[in-house]
């Protein structure tokens, strides 16, 4: 598996498991078939419900601890952050059934943004947290927390797909270090995505899907990504994006794909701080 090396010196596989709306019910599965097609990054969240299963499958599977890359993310806390942000990640270890995770992320760019870093902060000199990053924020919350901290976020995990590339963003992580990563890779099949003329034009090329291609551009880029299925064949196609290269030309093909915007929701929409700033999690 090919890997990242993060700005504290972790080892990051460039491609993982995500487990985003799939039902916890159907989480454990999910995952113990990704472990058995050779993923070993998964990619969970205390927002996503379903740590638990993500944990069951981790025991289930018997493979060494050392061999797995775990991620999962810190909701927005109530003050006084610190204290409850320190709580939350005891209770994401618990469900996951481990004593550690390799990477803890923000999740969002709101509430006491500096109380919950310094929190992370102390959580990964303890070593409950191998690595610290954030997810959502733009490059101005980013820079802001990067030159105001004293950890500088290994990795920030953003929407990135064909559709909405994200070169700015990229630019200034690469710049200061910061790992790019990839949430919804696939666009969820948004814009005729597995259909795409282009993408689908580069993939018969290869002898590969769009899905493939996309995964491929994804890794040409450095940049993480965490395709999320829960179909084993699917999975193992997604996994199957390393016996091949896109040429410059197609780079350029798909580059040509952008449209600068979001195709989901806007994280400076007034309206959508409003909703994300309000929602709490049962514990």
């Amino acid at each position: 598996m090919q890997t990242v090396t993060l700005n504290n010196g972790t080892e990051m596989p460039i491609l993982g498991f995500g487990v985003y709306q799939i039902p916890s019910e159907e989480t454990e599965r999910a995952v113990a078939d990704a472990l058995a097609a050779g993923y070993r990054l998964l990619d969970t969240a205390a927002a996503y419900g379903n740590e638990g299963a993500v944990g069951r499958a981790i025991e289930a599977g018997g493979i060494p601890r050392e061999e797995l890359f775990v991620t999962t993310k810190l909701w927005v806390q109530d003050a006084p952050a610190q204290d409850n942000t320190r709580r939350a990640l005891e209770t994401s270890l618990n469900k996951l059934g481990l004593d550690h995770v390799d990477l803890y992320l923000m999740h969002q760019p709101y509430g006491d943004v500096y109380g919950q870093w310094r929190a992370m902060e102390a959580a990964n000199r303890e070593g409950l947290a191998k690595a610290i990053g954030v997810a959502n924020f733009h490059p101005d919350r980013l820079l802001d927390l990067v030159l105001n901290n004293e950890i500088v976020p290994a990795v920030n995990q953003i929407e990135t797909h064909p559709f909405f590339q994200r070169t700015t963003d990229h630019d200034l992580m690469r710049e200061h270090g910061v790992q790019h990563q990839s949430w919804g890779g696939f666009a969820e099949g948004k814009n005729d995505l597995f259909t795409h003329p282009v993408l689908s034009g580069i993939g018969k090329a290869h002898d590969k899907s769009a899905a493939q291609v996309v995964l491929r551009w994804l890794i040409q880029r450095d940049i993480v990504t965490i395709p999320k299925s829960v179909n084993p064949d699917r999975m193992a196609q997604n996994f199957d994006v390393f016996d091949f290269e896109l040429t410059d030309d197609q780079m350029v093909q798909i580059a040509g794909l952008d449209t600068g915007t979001t195709l989901f929701f806007d994280h400076r929409d007034p309206d959508m701080v409003a909703w994300l700033s309000k929602r709490r999690l049962d514990s």
